[in-house]
């Protein structure tokens, strides 16, 4: 896949024990969410196919948590506790990269995502993690 019009951001949780790198177009669509962890963490989305995102340091400190289905891999730094990415539910073919986790702002296309009743939403999201064409 080529990645001519992405450029890579770097990231990383709050201790830097874990680093990321992510491909992103000029203006990313991302998404808040109202969902019961989003909500709490104020997680915002930016969701991306497999090979746009890639794990440069740390993968022995993630910790996993899941809950209802089990489908999402919610992992966080076990050192600092932040959740600076994880494989969705809804997209579980790539990645949700936490914009606020990026060492640099970027500007987003930024909208809301009703994830309280998830199941009648979730479909809007899966373009997000497919290859460009």
């Amino acid at each position: 896949m080529s990645l001519e019009g992405f450029t890579w951001h770097a990231g990383g949780c709050h201790c830097g024990g874990v680093r990321f790198e992510v491909a992103l177009p000029e203006l990313p669509e991302a998404q808040t969410c109202n969902c019961s962890m989003c909500h709490k963490s104020g997680f915002i989305h930016l969701i991306v196919p497999q090979s746009r995102f890639r794990i440069t340091r740390g993968t022995e400190r993630l910790a996993e948590y899941t809950f209802n289905t089990g489908i999402a891999r919610h992992l966080f730094c076990a050192d600092c506790g932040i959740k600076s990415f994880y494989r969705p539910r809804s997209n579980p073919d790539g990645w949700s990269v936490n914009a606020r986790c990026l060492d640099e702002a970027v500007d987003l296309d930024l909208s809301e995502f009703d994830g309280r009743n998830w199941e009648a939403n979730a479909a809007g999201l899966a373009h997000l993690s497919r290859e460009p064409s």
